[in-house]
């Protein structure tokens, strides 16, 4: 890996866009492989790095003058001011780097939704089968941080974002493309530029890579070279099939133990369905995959049971922020007494999850917020017929919402949090978001 980070920055005038966590551990490195002509951090809150030699630009004008340099770090999430085609320089990334150092070893999985459960999941049961394998990507450990964990038969699963992706130009051996929703519209502008940044997940593979994706979001022909999987949970000629609790992939038919696994719901089980043909390709037999599963405690936030209050079963989805995991939270759960949606308003659809809102028997939807308040207001305009308004309950905060969700769901029912909306703005993300949850209907009550 250094071999390579050498050769790529030699002699080169370096710079090092946006300083956060990734950013420290790409200048580490730097330091570490030597050999630039020059070293420099733009950050728009500046930075103190121990190095003198290292010069800083910072401010509000400290993009602008990115092609006066021969190689940028971009790191993931920073809004370039133009296309990449526009600068002088070669912009890349630490994921970039890394991708392209260890392409061999790699299963990158994203998607809109499921992708931390299915890297984590995956990640666990081939360490609980004594496998050598190593967790990357965005999950909060910068991929450089992780090298010496690294030999030669380490299988690296890896979380890519959608920021990440955005502009390699190398794709993994193995990609995983879970699903496509409307999502961070405010950063891409359009659906078609957030869904081109996730499909560079498979545009650099090569004929002997291997593809796994959602039969309903293939590729279009001669996109992808690899050999690619289909995934279903609808149509039989998948190749990945999930049918109830069974999932068929090749020769192998695996029966999920549903109520000995803590993953609630269909979609959970979809994303199961992903690493069972993974795990079956990599020869893990059935009981091992079965053994390894029923250990797998799911990441925070992610619709997990956080215990009961007064007879009221609460559970945190605080990562939920699209409609369509509302939708599969409310499937998931059993008994729901009160549901609570809304957070910052991004401009995405909501009409699928007010139609269903309308059928779901749940006796209390509690809205906050800026995407609670257009909910509200886009039912009592263009809805005349949904199902029971008396249900809609309108607050402004979490707070809010939490005291109304105490007062008015009903003993021995569920209160689930499932926003189907961004944090930011009133929270840090939504790992704090679920943070405040629990500790308001715990702590606070």
């Amino acid at each position: 890996m250094l071999n390579i980070l050498k050769t790529l920055i030699a002699r080169k005038h370096i710079l090092i866009l946006g300083f956060g966590q990734e950013g420290k551990s790409t200048l580490r490195r730097l330091l570490q492989a030597g050999g630039y002509a020059s070293l420099t951090i733009a950050d728009q809150a500046g930075a103190s790095p121990e190095d003198a030699s290292i010069q800083v630009l910072s401010g509000p004008s400290y993009m602008d003058t990115l092609s006066d340099y021969d190689l940028v770090f971009k790191s993931p999430g920073i809004v370039l001011p133009m296309d990449p085609a526009g600068y002088d320089c070669q912009i890349t990334s630490q994921m970039e780097v890394f991708i392209t150092a260890y392409r061999e070893q790699i299963i990158g999985i994203t998607g809109t939704k499921g992708k931390s459960t299915v890297t984590t999941l995956l990640y666990h049961i081939l360490k609980e089968n004594n496998r050598d394998v190593v967790l990357a990507g965005n999950i909060g450990i910068p991929a450089f941080d992780i090298l010496e964990s690294i030999h030669d038969q380490t299988r690296i699963i890896c979380e890519l974002s959608c920021h990440q992706l955005e502009y390699i130009h190398v794709s993994p051996h193995v990609a995983v493309l879970l699903n496509l929703h409307e999502e961070h519209l405010d950063h891409y502008g359009t659906m078609a530029s957030y869904i081109h940044a996730k499909q560079q997940i498979y545009l650099h593979q090569k004929p002997e890579d291997l593809f796994f994706c959602d039969l309903g979001i293939l590729p279009s022909k001669n996109h992808c070279p690899a050999r690619i999987y289909t995934v279903s949970d609808r149509f039989s000629t998948a190749d990945v099939l999930l049918n109830g609790s069974r999932i068929r992939f090749e020769h192998g038919e695996y029966r999920l133990p549903v109520k000995e696994i803590h993953l609630l719901g269909h979609h959970n089980h979809l994303d199961i369905a992903y690493d069972y043909a993974i795990c079956y390709m990599l020869g893990l037999s059935d009981e091992e995959f079965d053994a390894a599963l029923r250990t797998y405690q799911p990441l925070p936030h992610r619709l997990s049971f956080i215990g009961e209050q007064n007879q009221i079963r609460y559970y945190d989805d605080s990562i939920s922020t699209i409609g369509d995991t509302t939708i599969q939270a409310l499937k998931s759960v059993p008994n729901v007494g009160s549901v609570l949606i809304g957070g910052m308003d991004r401009g995405i659809e909501y009409d699928d999850l007010i139609s269903y809102l309308s059928k779901d028997p749940v006796p209390h939807i509690i809205l906050m917020e800026a995407t609670g308040r257009r909910i509200f207001q886009e039912i009592q305009q263009n809805y005349p017929d949904f199902h029971s308004p008396h249900r809609l309950l309108l607050v402004d905060t979490l707070k809010e919402a939490v005291t109304a969700a105490r007062g008015l769901t009903p003993p021995g029912s569920a209160c689930i949090l499932s926003p189907a909306a961004a944090s930011y703005g009133i929270f840090r993300n939504f790992e704090e978001r679920g943070d405040v949850f629990k500790k308001l209907v715990f702590h606070d009550g």
